[in-house]
Formats: structure tokens, C-alpha cells, sequence
């Protein structure tokens, strides 16, 4: 039953034919439809998804091409009883379809459908978690719990694919499940990336039944025995027919691979037939023992701006209007943006450069790089751990590699980061894009852990440009360091407006350059010491000194509370270090002299660079036993909770992130110290 003929955009419901995707509210509900219907249903799907998605942005093409797939897998197994995990979950909105949730008028907005799969909408949602490659592990450990309390009815699924076997972790997965032989577990592999044709015909049909029938491998197991038991000759003739077998089979269909893994295998699979997907998922289920379904499919299949979108197929969209897949609104010049034009600037001026990406190569901006210079960028595919150890050896044979980076990604990295590049010394350079609050993308996107994590990095360096001036100042210090770690990290979306400078934090400097206050040594200016100050007001006479440190895309909030500050007559002065860590020493020395420091920050607040300089002011008051007391210090930014899906205003608002609260938070503790001076004069 092939998926049904598909032109530019999705077709208009027939006149007479009545729709089908309202009467599914359950899985179960697929069960009465005839094999016309079901073809039909596929593409009302198809057509659902064109008009919902284009309304609300979100991940258009790989759901449009599992739309069989999830149909199949619904009727054949039993959920949420059969437990099916989606990897990645942005393939789960067909599964969001099927059961019950079709009202997709709010997608990944609050109060909406998260744009993953989410334990709060449904019992059919179990992983919630969008990062890839963890299918196999979840699926591994729910298929042995079934196992071990006696639930072995239960069967397992996991869907994984979209780049989702690239992953390290998929094979050290698939490396202990290839070890059980008493667990159901169906492994499908949504092989969406056209590497394979699928194989045709009844005997590619028949081998699968028989090499995925429980009767086959007994007597299989049987012969096998008892050849290995004559001997010599029988081993030869054991060996012999094995060689036979696998030689046939290799053939017909590409099945080598996995099954030298010790898993058996069935496909290819046309993913976009349903009769065929049902054929092969029902042979699986009655196995007893793990089992590989390769599926074909094509993202992107049935819609022609999706199909003939070169990149990624429409692989996530914002709004756009469905008829053409054009943007509802032009992208205007934003982050990404300026990173793809400096680091080609870059690489063109600094043979040593090469760009690192993790499946991500054209999402951080290193498109352009690969496209002008195509050796100087390596694709790793979905392994940040690779990516980081593998920079370290690029950077010690004399390289200097800029990994670019989704933000939420690094956290895969950490121990790579801090034992392959930190412990070496590597001039690694690291661009965390989409850093801060995501919003939109769910709790698993949100860039909010790196400033904490990356703190307790010895020698690592990080950068919090505010705008695009500072972004490329930045980026260029970056991979010109050659003896430690750096990291430059900016929000998602467009480029706020510069801010004016008014001056500069002085660093402590005598006639022969830079002196060290403690040690009296004396060197160049340090441009990781660099601090702006974009406001200075001096108010009523004794009104308590205020300090706002603006980090990064916060310097702008920053800056309209302390305008805010400045009109209640108060003194107060705004500052934005271009590198947050480790704290610049021109900022330790403002901040131990201001009576109330106030630091806003896109990123966790508890362990985040408001504590971290709250610390290095300790530090210094402790080396200066006659210096006035230690400031007030407040800490703005995310708290440590796991984010709903909200806009990224909603949730600034939420966490009193916006310029208002700053203000209102910055004139509290003010006067606070004045009531405790008025106290202390009675």
C-alpha cells in the first residue's frame, strides 16, 4: 500500500471523501480503517502538518516523512502498554496525531503542545528529552525492566534516525542490547538520508519472514549445535553453510552490519508503503530477541518547497505561508549570521583554522566556510564528545579549531572539555549559538547551563558579546589564543542595536604597561580585561553607588533600568565585560567599590558569573583587611528548573529579567543600605 501520489503542495480534500483524522482519537481507532482509507488518512496528515506548522514554525520535514511509518507502528503495537520512543522526538508530531492531540493551533507556545514528545500531554510520551541518540539506552533499560518483573508481553520500540545514528551513544547502546537474547525490543531505523534503495519483491519479503521467524533460528540453532559437535568436519561444514547464508543475504539487502553486531535484521524497508512497514514490524513483534527495521523514507515527502529544499528539506521552519514555503517574515541579519561572515573573514586571513560542527553545519553558520573553503570544515555528525577531543589533537598539530555549537549541546562535552582541551592547553576555540533562553524549542533547548559548567574550567576563557561589534571583537581574541580554552557564546535570533560606549574600566597601569596590584609586575593590556561602561550618573549627594553588569544580550536591559534609575536620581552605572570569565579584574575592583551590585545573565543563575564575582570581590576584600565593607550583591537570571515551553519574553518577564524588574530589584537594595546607614547613625 504506497504512500498516495504527491504533487508541489499537499491536495485539497476530495469532494465527497469525508475526513478521516478526527475520528482517530486513539491508537486503537486505526484499527477500522480499510487500506484506501489509511493511504487517505496519510495524506490529510500531510496536510495538517503543511497548515498547522506553517502557522506556528516548528519541525516540518522530518515529520512529514514518518507519517506511514507512525501510522504502521500504531497498529501494530499497543501503546502506551508497548512503550515507543522517539528519536529525536521532533518526529513525534504524527504520534501527537494518533493519540488524541490534534489541535496543534498553539504548537510550541504556552499553554500549547510542546514541540516534543511530553509526559504531561499524554501516557503515550515517554522520552521528553530532545537531545539524539538516547533512544536505544532508554529503550535498553525499559525492555530489561520488563523482563526482569515478569512483563514480557511488553514489547519496546525505539524510532531512531534523522542523523540520530551518528551518535556515539546509539552504538555503545546497541553494543549491550546486541548482548540480551530474552528481550522484546524493536529497533527501527528511519533511515531518511537515501543511502540505501529498498529491496523489492516476494523474496526479499520471504528471506525477511524467515530470518526473523522464532522456528527458523530453533532449527537454525539446532543444526548448528549439532555440526560444532562432530568436530573438525562438522565445524568446516557449519562454516560452509554460514558463509552460504550470509553471503545470499548480503546480496539481497545491506544486512551485514547489523547483524555483525549480533542483532537480527529486516529490511529495507519503503517506508512510505504501509502494507510493507506492518509486514515487517509484525515480524519483529514475535520475535523474541532484539530486532533491526530499516525503514526508507524522504523528509520533506509530499510537500515541494520541503522536497526541493536542498540544506535540510525543511528540516525546522518558522512561520511560513504554505502555498510556497517562503517566510511569513524575511529573516533579518542575527547572530548566526555574523558569526558565518567573521569566521570565513577568518580562515581566510589563518590557514590554522578549521570549523568543527556536530550534524550542525548549517544551523551555527559554518555553511559558508564549507561552502568557500570545503576542507577547512569537518562534520562529525551527533558526537560533541568527539568533536572536543578530536579538536585538541587538530589544535596539538598545530590548528586552531572553532567548534561551533548549539549551547545546550556542549553539555554532552564537558568532561572533553575539561580533560582533552583544558588539562593540554589546547587553543580550541568554542561558539555557543542559541546561549541563554530558547524559549519555543522546550526545556531540553534552553543554552542556560554553560556560564555555570564552564566556571569551574581551569584556564578557560568565555565571551558574552552584547551586539554585533563586540561578537566579532570577540571571535577574533578568541583564535588568536593558542595556550587555553575559549568560548564565545551569543542568544538565538536577530542582533540588538549597538550600545553607545561612554568609556572603559581602567586597568591598573603604570608608564611600562599593565601592573598586577598584588605582584607589582607589569605586562601588556589585557583585552580579556575589557569592560564598557554605557551609563554613568551621579545622583543625590550620599545616594548609594549602584552597579549593573550587563552580561552579553542583557547589557540592553541593563542599560534601560539603569535609565530608569538615573530619571529616580539615583547614581548608577552600567557596564558590559566582554569576557565573563574568569571575572576581569577592572569589574572585581568597580564592583568592591559600589554599594549595591546588581548582575543580569542569560543563563543559570546559581554557579553563573553574578556568583562568580560575588566570589572574586570576597577574594579581593580578603587580601585588603582595611577596605570598606562588601556590597550588596543581587543575582538576575534563570532559575535552576527545568524551563515549559513559553517565548523567550514571556519567560524574561517570568524570571524578572526585564528592565523594569532590574530597576525595581537595584532600588530595593538601595534602600536597603540607606535604612541600615540610618540605623547605624542613631
Amino acid at each position: 500500500m504506497p504512500a498516495a501520489e504527491h504533487t508541489g503542495r499537499p491536495a485539497k480534500q476530495g469532494k465527497g471523501s469525508r475526513a478521516l483524522l478526527s475520528s482517530v482519537r486513539k491508537p486503537a481507532d486505526l484499527n477500522r480503517l480499510t487500506s484506501d482509507e489509511l493511504v487517505a488518512l496519510a495524506a490529510e496528515i500531510r496536510r495538517h502538518l503543511v497548515a498547522s506548522v506553517a502557522r506556528t514554525g516548528g519541525h516540518l520535514g522530518p515529520n512529514l516523512g514518518v507519517v506511514e511509518l507512525t501510522i504502521a507502528l500504531h497498529r501494530t503495537f499497543r501503546s502506551p502498554r508497548d512503550t515507543i520512543v522517539f528519536d529525536t522526538g521532533h518526529q513525534a508530531y504524527v504520534h501527537k496525531l494518533l493519540t488524541g492531540r490534534q489541535d496543534f493551533t498553539h504548537l510550541r507556545e504556552r499553554g500549547g503542545l510542546s514541540g516534543y514528545p511530553s509526559r504531561a500531554e499524554s501516557v503515550h510520551d515517554v522520552v521528553e528529552n530532545s537531545h539524539a541518540s538516547t533512544s536505544l539506552s532508554w529503550a535498553d533499560g525499559i525492555a530489561r525492566a520488563n523482563h526482569l518483573q515478569g512483563h514480557d508481553e511488553r514489547h519496546v520500540v525505539a524510532v531512531i534516525g534523522d542523523g540520530a545514528m551518528t551518535g556515539g551513544m546509539a552504538w555503545e547502546a546497541l553494543d549491550n542490547i546486541a548482548d540480551s537474547s530474552d528481550r522484546h525490543l524493536v529497533i527501527v531505523v528511519n533511515d531518511n538520508g537515501r543511502s540505501y534503495a529498498p529491496t523489492i519483491g516476494g523474496l526479499a519479503h520471504h528471506l525477511d519472514a524467515l530470518r526473523t521467524n522464532p522456528g527458523y533460528e530453533r532449527v537454525l540453532t539446532g543444526v548448528k549445535r549439532t555440526l560444532l559437535s562432530q568436530g573438525a568436519p562438522g565445524r568446516a561444514a557449519f562454516d560452509a553453510l554460514h558463509g552460504l547464508k550470509r553471503g545470499l543475504k548480503d546480496v539481497l539487502v545491506p544486512s551485514a552490519f547489523f547483524e555483525d553486531l549480533g542483532i537480527k535484521y529486516t529490511g529495507p524497508v519503503d517506508g512510505h508503503d504501509i502494507t510493507a512497514i506492518e509486514f515487517a514490524l509484525t515480524r519483529a513483534r514475535e520475535y523474541a530477541e532484539p530486532v533491526i527495521v530499516h525503514v526508507i523514507t524522504e523528509k520533506g515527502r509530499g510537500y515541494t518547497p520541503a522536497e526541493e529544499h536542498v540544506p535540510d528539506r525543511f528540516h525546522a521552519v518558522g512561520q511560513i505561508h504554505p502555498e510556497t514555503g517562503l517566510p511569513v517574515v524575511a529573516e533579518r541579519f542575527g547572530w548566526t549570521s555574523v558569526f558565518a561572515e567573521e569566521i570565513v573573514s577568518l580562515a581566510r586571513g589563518d590557514e590554522r583554522i578549521v570549523g568543527v560542527t556536530a550534524a550542525m553545519q548549517a544551523p551555527v553558520g559554518l555553511q559558508p566556510l564549507a561552502d568557500a573553503m570545503p576542507e577547512r570544515v569537518i562534520d562529525v555528525g551527533i558526537a560533541e564528545q568527539h568533536a572536543l577531543t578530536f579538536s585538541a589533537g587538530l589544535a596539538f598539530s598545530g590548528m586552531h579549531p572553532v567548534v561551533a555549537l548549539y549551547a545546550t549541546f556542549l553539555n554532552r562535552a564537558f568532561d572533553q572539555v575539561l580533560m582533552d582541551v583544558a588539562l593540554h592547553r589546547a587553543g580550541v576555540t568554542v561558539v555557543l549559538d542559541r546561549a541563554g533562553i530558547t524559549g519555543t524549542d522546550g526545556a531540553s533547548h534552553n543554552g542556560m547551563w554553560d556560564m555555570a559548567l564552564l566556571a569551574h574550567v581551569p584556564g578557560l576563557r568565555l565571551a558574552a558579546p552584547r551586539d554585533e561589534a563586540t561578537l566579532r571583537e570577540s571571535l577574533r581574541q578568541a583564535v588568536t589564543t593558542d595556550d587555553a580554552p575559549t568560548v564565545v557564546r551569543y542568544p538565538k535570533g536577530t542582533l540588538p542595536d549597538p550600545l553607545p560606549v561612554v568609556r572603559r574600566l581602567e586597568q591598573v597601569v603604570d608608564d611600562q604597561g599593565l601592573q598586577d596590584e598584588e605582584s607589582g609586575e607589569t605586562g601588556e593590556a589585557d583585552a580579556f580585561d575589557v569592560v564598557d561602561v554605557l551609563l554613568e550618573s551621579r545622583g543625590t549627594v550620599g545616594a548609594p553607588h549602584i552597579l549593573l553588569v550587563g552580561v552579553g544580550a542583557m547589557a540592553a536591559q541593563a542599560c534601560e533600568a539603569g535609565r530608569t534609575l538615573q530619571q529616580e536620581g539615583r547614581t548608577v552605572a552600567v557596564v558590559h565585560p566582554h569576557w565573563v570569565i574568569p571575572a576581569p579584574d577592572p569589574l572585581v575592583r568597580a564592583a568592591a567599590e559600589a554599594d549595591v551590585v546588581v548582575v543580569i545573565e542569560d543563563g543559570l543563575v546559581d554557579g553563573g558569573i553574578g556568583s562568580q564575582l560575588r566570589d572574586a570581590v570576597e577574594d579581593h576584600q580578603a587580601s585588603r583587611p582595611g577596605e570598606a565593607g562588601s556590597p550588596v550583591f543581587r543575582r538576575i537570571g534563570i532559575p535552576r528548573q527545568f524551563i515549559d515551553t513559553a517565548s523567550r519574553a514571556e519567560l524574561l518577564e517570568d524570571f524578572g529579567m526585564l528592565a523594569a524588574d532590574i530597576a525595581r530589584t537595584a532600588a530595593t537594595a538601595a534602600d536597603g543600605v540607606v535604612a541600615v546607614r540610618d540605623l547605624g547613625a542613631e
